[in-house]
């Protein structure tokens, strides 16, 4: 209420300044002696274009071209050549102004218009995620670097599979719009070969494989392939670091890890209700594989077995922007604490437990980002059977095909 009372008042100071300052230039004109300010009114149309829009300046320049012409004071009656002067001045100006009015308008128009479709190209590239897959309630956010994208060089996704819920979250080198064609190319080779492969490892491989054929691509698109049209690809320029999950019927997270920041487990301490905030604790051991597109996968792809998400837990993926953001004292945002006061008690809820990071890292930086974050949080809403537990999932190694 108090921000659309604001925002009535600076439109009503904005439409009435022309004519306030019409009124001054008058009232100057008849209380001088010397009579010069009647060449102020060729700024009154100028003023209605910049503040409200065309028809006001049409308004301003007539009102003003009729009170140039009149003679207001001795001295304007002495000197008519000047106010005819000053009244095709003030047409030009009003000429100039509409010309211009006009000009902008189209220009907004077809910024709207690329706009909507940048914002509708952007869904579809990062569409957003289901709120619940399979008893896993799910919750992503996105802050890009780059002003006026929803996306940038952050990947994630989420999807129901027939081998379990399946996660994949990357960070492409780089940020912005320049990093879109690569993100399109993983999230779409994920998105069939996750329901495609029963093991996590090959659809590492299919990640790996669809990566390798846009990089490539791209490269002899920007001149940038060898002499024999083989894509100059092994020198590190590009490449993706990439987090595979999977979530099993029982609760199981297996994981697959190309560079990227592992997980964090979010735990609420026994005894709803006390006020005691989440345990936020990092899983995942061992070094992760290199990125994706530095060098060739090996052979054999052992899968992690990260953690056992239990009914009410949840878990966080991230990128490294979480993590390496900066306040103007240049200190980390405490990614980890921050998780555990979000969070809150039971029940943890993915969506509130992401804008209060996103509100927290906003304040942390001053909002001013230097690197794309991504946020998921997967909470497990299963409950336990009776007596015997749902199927376990097993941990699968992956084998390069043949």
């Amino acid at each position: 209420m108090i921000r659309t009372r604001a925002v009535r008042w600076r439109r009503g100071v904005v439409f009435a300044l022309p004519g306030l300052w019409v009124l001054g230039v008058v009232v100057w004109e008849l209380l001088s002696p010397r009579g010069q300010a009647v060449q102020l009114l060729a700024a009154a149309p100028a003023i209605a274009c910049a503040g409200t829009g065309r028809r006001q300046c049409v308004a301003a320049a007539g009102a003003c071209a009729i009170l140039a012409l009149v003679p207001l004071g001795s001295a304007g009656r002495a000197d008519a050549g000047m106010r005819v002067g000053t009244c095709c001045a003030i047409l030009a100006v009003a000429a100039a102004g509409c010309a211009v009015t006009v000009r902008r308008r189209r220009l907004l128009r077809e910024l709207e218009r690329a706009r909507e479709v940048a914002a509708t190209a952007q869904s579809v590239v990062l569409r957003p995620l289901p709120p619940r897959l399979d008893g896993i309630t799910v919750a992503g956010g996105h802050l890009s670097v780059s002003e006026g994208a929803l996306v940038g060089g952050d990947l994630y996704e989420a999807l129901a599979t027939p081998y379990g819920v399946r996660i994949v979250m990357g960070d492409v080198r780089g940020h912005g719009l320049t990093a879109i064609s690569t993100v399109a190319a993983v999230l779409g080779s994920f998105r069939e070969a996750a329901h495609d492969e029963p093991d996590l490892a090959d659809v590492l491989r299919r990640l790996d494989r669809a990566l390798q054929r846009h990089l490539c691509e791209r490269a002899r698109t920007e001149g940038r392939a060898g002499p024999g049209g083989e894509a100059e690809r092994w020198l590190g320029e590009d490449f993706v670091t990439l987090l595979l999950l999977e979530v099993c019927p029982d609760g199981v997270v297996t994981a697959l890890n190309c560079g990227h920041p592992w997980p964090y487990r979010l735990a609420c301490p026994a005894g709803d209700g006390d006020g005691v905030g989440a345990r936020a604790a990092a899983v995942g051991r061992g070094d992760p594989l290199p990125p994706l597109g530095l060098f060739p996968l090996p052979p054999e792809l052992p899968v992690a077995r990260l953690t056992r998400l239990l009914p009410g837990d949840a878990l966080v993926l991230h990128t490294d922007g979480a993590e390496d953001a900066r306040d103007a004292a240049g200190a980390f945002f405490p990614l980890a604490r921050v998780l555990g006061d979000a969070a809150g008690g039971a029940p943890i809820v993915p969506s509130r437990v992401i804008d209060r990071v996103q509100a927290a890292l906003l304040r942390h930086t001053g909002g001013r980002l230097t690197d794309d974050i991504a946020l998921l949080v997967l909470s497990n809403d299963r409950r336990r059977a009776a007596e015997h537990g749902p199927r376990p999932c097993l941990v699968r190694s992956g084998r390069p095909r043949r």
